[in-house]
């Protein structure tokens, strides 16, 4: 906590596999706090979690669950789920790295990494904010059987009907739920029209920015620093 006192936060939105970015993100003495989905799509995800892994070992930073990162540990614990693409590069680029035990170790980051974290009166989370994120903590693991806030902070809020591109609509009328005084950092949804990170504030007066600027998906990081928090 003296770290982060002295030096301050860097919030870094969904990275999906893009090193290069990392690598410049966490190139800080700030200490790190990346909103999930570290993994897939983009050209090297071995190489973001032996960054990440770094970054727990020296307590340099952090990450928060996010449903790629999810899907992965529970294929890593040998799971029978619903195998795509990107999932599958990313576990060949696993098994490809000359980093020690890679997929032991990503394992036991991914199983152990909060689906929430709070700071006072920020929220750090990856899918969408859900009220039960401020009365108490996140699960011990986010890789056990879902609940409703675990669904929220993994995924967002969705309708039942699917978009165009096949993923689930999703909504975001969690924003109306956030409290005045609480500001919601959030990654999962690509939001922004001008790349730069979207700050949207409810109805209560609560706000959520939106971190997902397309990193690994011919996007790019997006990244944010605090002194005040």
């Amino acid at each position: 906590m003296s770290h982060i006192r002295k030096h301050g936060l860097r919030i870094v939105g969904d990275v999906h596999g893009d090193l290069n970015a990392f690598r410049h993100a966490i190139a800080t003495k700030r200490f790190v706090v990346q909103l999930g989905d570290l993994v897939d799509h983009g050209p090297d995800s071995a190489g973001v979690l032996e960054t990440m892994l770094d970054l727990l070992e020296t307590r340099r930073g952090m990450f928060v669950l996010g449903n790629h990162d999810r899907k992965l540990g529970r294929a890593l614990e040998g799971r029978r789920l619903r195998r795509d693409l990107p999932l599958e590069t990313t576990l060949r680029q696993i098994q490809a790295s000359t980093a020690e035990d890679l997929a032991r170790r990503s394992y036991e980051a991914i199983a152990q990494a909060p689906a929430w974290q709070r700071l006072g009166n920020l929220l750090f989370v990856h899918g969408g904010f859900h009220t039960a994120m401020l009365a108490g903590p996140p699960p011990p693991t986010g890789l056990a059987d879902m609940s409703a806030p675990l669904s929220r902070a993994l995924f967002g809020e969705t309708t039942s009907r699917l978009q165009p591109d096949g993923y689930p609509e999703r909504r975001l009328s969690w924003i109306n739920r956030i409290p005045e005084g609480i500001t919601v950092y959030v990654g999962h949804d690509r939001r922004s029209l001008d790349g730069r990170p979207l700050h949207r504030t409810g109805r209560l007066g609560g706000k959520a920015i939106f971190m997902d600027l397309g990193a690994g998906k011919g996007g790019h990081l997006a990244w944010i620093d605090l002194n005040d928090f």
